[in-house]
């Protein structure tokens, strides 16, 4: 029963350690990068841990030829022995440019709206521009001197989010296309075609069914920017690193590091400071900052002489960010695996 019960208590210690650590890191970095400091990541690559049990019995017999006699003593002892060896793998190179640098794959934004997450946190966070409108593209980089270009994207996505909790969204290939087109169908069961008018109007998207009652509208999706046509929709999806800049722009900052002029401050066109949190982004996304470690925390990293974290009672922030963790994985997931560069073996 040795090896059952070994496996029941190292498999979600390992499992929980690793969660914590990855979620630790993709935090750091976010911290990182508004304080324009270099991210790194530094995968897990494998863990192995090697388990023994060893016994032993014997008897000691002493043999004394004075009046004490001879003395015989029992002897029985278990060993137990885990040593667990990590191996890591820093992200660079071609791995680093698939995973962090390369826009995210339409497909994998679509399958998650597909799977039940929101079309507004979704499109909100990972998509930098849908025809004409955009959503906050200077923000893709490190922070801005002026406010971004963002509220009409805002607008669109309450319109598509309306349609999602409709029912009436569904986002897919188009079966009936030889190249199984990607398309978007607007159903009219339960939102008005008014919703349906100034989501088009936003989008300068011309529909095949206007008028007609009862008709779904089938918009096709690509991304093609060279030529766009007025009967689809063209989306430009952020990579990694950039939804990472976007999502950092709402880390929270102490007054001293302001003033000392660490970070940039967004400027309004009047000079005012601009609120990150009216964003897309930054509406579901928020790290807070405590100068002691926070109590009641999901996340916390030590940075600067200060605490980072989020809330564990933030559930939007939570959610934004295992969107980013979830996206993350699969952009990783298109990389070739390497050999470890660093390999650490762990003494107990």
């Amino acid at each position: 029963m040795f090896g059952p019960k070994a496996l029941q208590q190292t498999h979600p210690a390992y499992n929980g350690a690793i969660a914590n650590t990855v979620g630790q890191e993709m935090l750091q970095n976010l911290v990182r990068m508004r304080y324009r400091d270099n991210p790194n990541f530094l995968q897990i690559s494998s863990v192995t841990a090697s388990l023994s049990l060893e016994s032993r019995a014997n008897i000691n017999t002493t043999i004394d030829l004075g009046p004490g006699g001879n003395v015989v003593g029992p002897g029985v002892g278990i060993t137990y022995t885990d040593r667990p060896t990590i191996s890591y793998s820093p992200l660079q190179g071609e791995d680093f440019l698939k995973s962090v640098m390369t826009p995210i794959s339409l497909e994998y934004v679509l399958v998650l709206i597909q799977s039940g997450w929101s079309v507004a946190r979704v499109y909100g966070a990972a998509v930098e521009r849908m025809n004409d409108l955009l959503n906050a593209p200077t923000a893709s980089g490190p922070t801005p001197q002026q406010e971004p270009e963002y509220r009409s994207f805002k607008r669109m996505l309450s319109l598509m989010r309306q349609f999602q909790n409709a029912g009436d969204l569904e986002i897919g290939p188009d079966l009936a296309t030889q190249d199984n087109d990607l398309i978007m169908v607007f159903e009219r069961d339960q939102v008005s075609e008014a919703t349906l008018s100034e989501l088009f109007i936003l989008l300068r998207v011309e529909g095949k069914r206007a008028g007609r009652e009862n008709q779904d509208e089938r918009i096709r999706i690509s991304n093609n920017f060279i030529d766009i046509a007025s009967d689809e929709i063209t989306m430009r999806t952020r990579s990694i690193s950039s939804l990472m800049f976007y999502l950092s722009q709402n880390v929270s900052v102490p007054p001293e590091h302001d003033a000392a002029g660490l970070v940039t401050i967004t400027k309004r066109a009047d000079g005012s400071p601009f609120d990150w949190n009216d964003t897309p982004a930054g509406s579901v996304f928020r790290v807070a900052h405590s100068k002691k470690r926070p109590p009641a925390s999901a996340i916390a990293i030590p940075y600067r002489g200060y605490w980072f974290y989020i809330a564990d009672d933030d559930l939007e922030t939570k959610t934004t960010f295992l969107l980013l963790m979830q996206l993350f994985s699969l952009q990783a997931g298109q990389t070739s695996s390497v050999p470890p560069t660093l390999t650490i073996p762990v003494g107990r």
